[in-house]
């Protein structure tokens, strides 16, 4: 899968790494390259913050080892290469240094500035960020070169799926280093371009959005969830935005400019849902009720009446929506925003997206990825159904990308690109 390295670039050493932050991603991150030999240094604020990240490595490692994945010395052997500090002095001469504390933009470039003071000339300096302007975040050193987006997918520590994300000024071998060292560590590994979400989140928005929309047009979350788990995702939107927490979709939005958010229908439904203190499965409700032992999710209609009441707000008429045209308006966002990604060179081909969408979002591995998915179902019957949702929905978000609009009039397939 680590297709794309500059054969004219050569490779850094990689023999020590850190790791910024102690909670579940940092030690998830922290156990992949202790797993593969390569010791590690974890950095948090304080000694209470890391004895908390090393007690979640040790119960994610004592999971490993109860389901027969490794064994006791192994656990022991990898724990051993897992040291631990609060002072940046002791990064001085680590190869790779990899930041993952909470998605405020301003305490990354904070972070990035004290990288740049104490890690040393040549060292790799890498964020974990989902969806952060890798340029912005490299701009908070002297070393813009040396800056590249790794983006981990939780748990760090099972997730197949890197995104490497290369900077406007990332240097060639910094990005073969990554795609190389993804292989070392067991990951399977996708380049992408800088921008909002990258690959697999930019996608994602466009997704999300169109389910908020369904939901408040006339749907309700077991109708959405139930037709995208009837198709093959292991989990429905709603669903899973229970499993991640509410709220993170809520604090993304309120770094974004009223334009960036789109339709206030679309997320209005969760906002209200996150105010009310209802996070998902971790606050034990979200857009269903979790068993407070179990986490079993049951049906909500305190959820419905919250609908029904910002539909009226916002002066939608609901309407019976059926599974198909749920099906289409959720996948087919998806395969133009793809698109439209390929087209400016965010992705390298379409095989990247799909490799992206099946081992990072649960993407049903029987029908090969999103743009794979379209191929099969013919290019010109998804750019129809889409011209069709941009006429009747009044939508400009579904203008067909520029791609799709070649490749279905032309005959061509997104395989061809490959």
């Amino acid at each position: 899968m680590n297709t794309h390295i500059n054969q004219d670039a050569s490779l850094r050493p990689i023999e020590s790494v850190a790791i910024i932050g102690s909670g579940t991603m940092g030690g998830g991150i922290a156990m992949n390259f202790a797993n593969a030999g390569i010791p590690v240094i974890l950095l948090d604020i304080s000694e209470e913050a890391i004895a908390r990240g090393l007690a979640l490595v040790e119960r994610n490692y004592s999971i490993s080892v109860k389901k027969g994945k490794m064994s006791d010395g192994q656990m022991t052997q990898s724990l051993s290469l897992i040291q631990t500090s609060t002072q940046y002095d002791d990064l001085a001469q680590c190869d790779l240094v990899i930041e993952a504390v909470f998605e405020n933009l301003a305490l990354k470039q904070q972070v990035f500035t004290t990288l740049d003071k104490h890690c040393k000339q040549g060292a790799i300096l890498a964020t974990n960020t989902s969806y952060q302007d890798i340029d912005q975040i490299a701009s908070a050193t002297d070393r813009p070169q040396d800056v590249i987006g790794l983006h981990f997918f939780s748990p760090a520590n099972i997730m197949k799926l890197l995104e490497v994300v290369r900077g406007d000024k990332t240097a060639k071998d910094v990005i073969n280093t990554a795609m190389d060292l993804a292989k070392k560590i067991n990951k399977v590994a996708v380049l992408s371009g800088n921008c909002y979400g990258f690959i697999g989140n930019r996608m994602l928005r466009p997704y999300g959005r169109e389910a908020g929309l369904c939901l408040i047009e006339g749907a309700s979350p077991e109708q959405i969830d139930g037709v995208m788990q009837d198709w093959g995702m292991a989990m429905g939107p709603m669903a899973v935005g229970d499993l991640a927490g509410l709220d993170i979709g809520y604090k993304a939005r309120e770094g974004l400019s009223p334009a960036d958010k789109g339709d206030p229908k679309s997320y209005c439904v969760a906002d209200v849902l996150v105010e009310q203190g209802r996070l998902g499965q971790k606050s034990g409700a979200g857009y269903y009720q979790y068993d407070k032992d179990t986490r079993a999710r049951m049906s909500d209609p305190l959820v419905m009446d919250i609908v029904e009441s910002k539909a009226l707000e916002l002066n939608v008429t609901r309407r019976k929506i059926s599974n198909e045209e749920i099906l289409k308006r959720l996948t087919f966002a998806w395969i133009n925003e793809g698109a439209h990604i390929l087209g400016e060179g965010i992705a390298q081909s379409p095989r990247d997206i799909d490799t992206v969408y099946t081992f990072g979002y649960g993407f049903p591995k029987s029908l090969g990825g999103p743009m794979q998915y379209a191929d099969s179902l013919g290019l010109n019957n998804v750019y129809q159904s889409i011209c069709e949702f941009q006429k009747t929905l009044n939508d400009k978000n579904w203008e067909p990308a520029p791609l799709l609009k070649r490749l279905a009039l032309s005959g061509e397939t997104f395989d061809t690109l490959n």
